[in-house]
């Protein structure tokens, strides 16, 4: 019977773990990021509205770009953690499946074994007479 390793569930909390501290690290990046370009953006104030466009245009496929990056890399990281958890789902059914037929090969034997018992213990025992 395969035990499953506590190393492999800490693996798994110290992913996830580290995926949320990665993603408010890029949050907090973006944030900072936006505000970076909005301040240049306030104190240039373009001449005409079409360069206003290309700098707001700019910012938000910069923006974008980034978040896009880590959504596709947090999609990879739960997909694996999902066919890992569904690996380790089918194992523990055949664990499961393994002991449930071991368990009731065990019972069948005890079975036989206490009826054998009942049945020598009924018999009369050779050599005993009455007293």
């Amino acid at each position: 019977m395969t035990v499953t390793n506590p190393e492999q569930i800490n693996e798994a909390d110290q992913a996830t773990t580290a995926a949320t501290a990665t993603v408010e690290q890029v949050e907090g990046e973006i944030r900072a990021f936006v505000r970076r370009d909005v301040s240049l953006f306030r104190s240039r104030r373009p001449d005409s509205s079409e360069g206003a466009v290309d700098n707001i245009s700019s910012v938000i496929e910069r923006v974008s770009g980034a978040s896009v990056a880590e959504i596709d890399r947090v999609i990879d990281e739960l997909t694996r953690v999902r066919d890992m958890l569904r690996s380790e789902g089918e194992r523990v059914q055949r664990e499961i499946s393994g002991y449930a037929s071991l368990s009731q090969a065990a019972m069948t034997s005890m079975k036989i074994i206490a009826d054998s018992m009942t049945t020598w213990k009924s018999q009369p025992q050779a050599g005993q007479g009455k007293g």
